[in-house]
């Protein structure tokens, strides 16, 4: 077995053992994929004080997200189509969150249904919801989250349409995999990987086949996708959702400070900053850079999250230094499970908690509830000079 030590070797390992396809689905962005690299780049602009003599006896990365405890500031988010990335693949993150003590997120795209990670898990976990027309199968999906014991629901709110991503065009992506000559000549070298699939029963949307209308098989997913998504969504529609649902909330793709108002206005428990990991609106600007501005609208109101571009401990301190409450990963851990399957993603669960207390107690803090912009160095202009 190699020494994981960071993210990156996870990420080697999941190249090698994962289908191209699948691989290529996670790992790219919209158009050009600028925003998709500026995620991770601008990270790396933001510098961190160091500071000595420091008594760090006792460090705790301990703390809360929706007043749910967490070991670490760190959820694991909706990813369509993770039991492709590995048979059984949302089962496997979902459990490896759990013992680790960290929040997970069940994607409505998800291959495992609803039921199936709760029948797999003990504790409540998360699940996310697109914005879609069709009132009867939202409520059902409301429904199905609640006697599954889900203690929130995340709403994806930048996904009215779909940005385009060419690789997942040219590879033809779909679950399951359409048989071609170059789709079966790589899984053809993904031994793991396709016994894991032909040992598993669940290769299609679990939460959608047989529970959508007219959806009875994959061949009539397509159609039924194509027309689900509501391009006329505005805020009294998340406003209805919230209602429809009646728990605990949080809105997934704010970008803006003005969205992160009517966020605030429509009664959300929390925000994530987000732009769907450079997968939306290619040009957009990073999570990070778009953090400080929405802190300084809403930030002492509402509970605010970062997801895009977290994939190492020290990210995470810096979006807590900036006032984020938590933060979320998606291909870190995707890396993780398509390389070793649940140890896996217990692997860079580990890797990413490791990063985080070591640089904590290094810039001079104990306790990660304690983190703020004191420890940083912010390049001036870092959030951008615009006209």
């Amino acid at each position: 077995m190699p020494t994981i030590t960071n993210i990156d070797d996870l990420k080697r390992l999941y190249r090698r053992r994962t289908p191209r396809m699948f691989y290529d689905y996670a790992e790219s962005g919209s158009w050009t994929e600028q925003t998709f690299r500026e995620n991770t780049s601008d990270f790396y602009k933001i510098r961190l004080r160091q500071r000595v003599a420091v008594d760090m006896a006792g460090r705790t990365t301990k703390t809360r997200m929706i007043g749910e405890e967490v070991a670490m500031p760190v959820a694991l988010a909706p990813v369509g189509l993770t039991g492709m990335q590995c048979a059984d693949g949302e089962i496997k993150a979902a459990r490896a969150a759990e013992k680790f003590g960290v929040p997970f997120t069940l994607s409505t795209m998800s291959i495992c249904s609803i039921e199936d990670v709760a029948e797999h898990t003990t504790k409540p976990f998360w699940f996310q919801v697109y914005t879609l027309k069709d009132d009867d199968f939202m409520q059902r999906l409301f429904d199905r989250a609640h006697a599954a014991n889900c203690s929130a629901i995340v709403i994806t709110v930048d996904l009215q349409v779909l940005g385009q991503r060419h690789k997942d065009i040219k590879n033809g992506l779909s679950a399951p995999p359409k048989l071609t000559v170059k789709s079966m000549a790589d899984m053809m070298t993904k031994v793991g990987w396709g016994l894991g699939m032909l040992q598993t029963k669940r290769r299609f949307f679990g939460n959608i086949v047989g529970h959508a209308k007219g959806v009875s098989d994959p061949s009539s997913l397509s159609s039924w996708t194509a027309e689900a998504f509501d391009p006329s969504l505005d805020w009294d529609r998340i406003a209805q959702f919230r209602k429809m649902w009646g728990g605990k909330v949080i809105l997934k793709g704010i970008l803006d400070a003005e969205d992160a108002k009517m966020a605030l206005k429509v009664g959300a428990d929390a925000i994530i900053v987000s732009n769907h990991g450079g997968r939306q609106l290619d040009g957009a600007l990073s999570a990070i850079r778009a953090l400080p501005a929405i802190m300084d609208a809403v930030g002492d109101k509402i509970e605010v999250h970062l997801d895009s571009g977290i994939r190492s401990g020290q990210d995470v301190l810096k979006a807590m230094a900036m006032g984020a409450k938590g933060t979320y990963i998606g291909r870190a851990f995707v890396y993780g499970l398509g390389a070793m399957g649940e140890a896996g993603v217990t692997r860079a669960l580990e890797v990413i908690h490791k990063e985080l207390d070591i640089s904590m107690a290094l810039c001079g803090r104990r306790d990660v509830k304690t983190l703020d912009r004191d420890i940083l160095l912010i390049p001036k202009g870092f959030e951008g000079d615009w006209q």
